[in-house]
């Protein structure tokens, strides 16, 4: 049996036409009967690394009865010169998260899926204790399993205090080993009681993993790195899918 939350994780692959530029992750989350896949920002366009794609890929199991069985699908990043992602800001600057609706009727028939949607999100007056066990869920480095198209999930613990923007700027901090290739999956925690949840899918979306934190004044030959991850918190779904 499948774990519903490895069904909510999607490798995402950028193209610029025909050429192949990286591969992220991505998760899906739906408000009503409108469906999004919810990533990094800098998947979409990162112009510091000049990475400027126009199209995005996604993998998706189109079989019930077989989970090995997928196929790409494939959306634009443009129409008519004109960007179809939606990325957030607040008065710390940019938020390094985007979402792209797709069209429901467009999937392939069959298609297999779990999504989050707004009743994962955490209440303003839930809290989560600092150092709880949470999980990151994506495709490290393209690192997945290769038969069945499923992510592989990374134990990590909550390192600053959830509720409270770190620095200012809209994320928390995670303390796991993460690589390239997990940007944009989902940061998640087990409900406290493991027999409910929402339509199905016992955890609660916190956060989306960014990149790894570094400090300026690291020396790197004698430092090491710090280990701790930029998630950004989930609420601003609540804004970006708003119709």
């Amino acid at each position: 049996m499948i774990d519903p939350l490895l069904l909510t994780t999607a490798p995402i692959f950028t193209f610029e036409q025909q050429r192949r530029l990286t591969n992220a992750s991505g998760f899906f989350f739906e408000r009503g009967s409108r469906l999004f896949v919810v990533t990094s920002r800098h998947v979409m366009i990162d112009r510091p690394s000049r990475h400027f794609p126009d199209r995005i890929e996604i993998e998706l199991h189109i079989d019930s009865d077989n989970i090995a069985h997928s196929t790409g699908f494939s959306i634009p990043l443009y129409r008519q010169g004109r960007s179809l992602w939606r990325q957030g800001m607040d008065s710390a600057g940019e938020i390094d998260v985007a979402v792209i609706e797709i069209e429901r009727g467009a999937l392939p028939q069959g298609t297999v899926y779990r999504a989050f949607n707004p009743e994962h999100l955490c209440k303003p007056d839930e809290h989560v204790e600092v150092g709880s066990s949470i999980l990151i869920v994506g495709f490290p480095l393209g690192f997945h399993d290769t038969l069945h198209h499923l992510p592989v999930v990374r134990q990590a613990g909550l390192a600053s205090s959830f509720g409270l923007r770190f620095q200012g700027e809209g994320y928390f901090l995670t303390d796991a080993r993460t690589h390239r290739g997990g940007s944009g999956g989902p940061v998640v925690i087990r409900v406290k009681d493991k027999t409910e949840g929402v339509d199905g899918l016992p955890w609660q979306l916190l956060g989306v993993h960014s990149a790894r934190l570094d400090v300026g004044t690291r020396d790197r030959q004698l430092d090491e790195a710090l280990g701790l991850n930029c998630a950004w918190y989930a609420d601003i779904l609540l804004k970006l899918t708003e119709a």
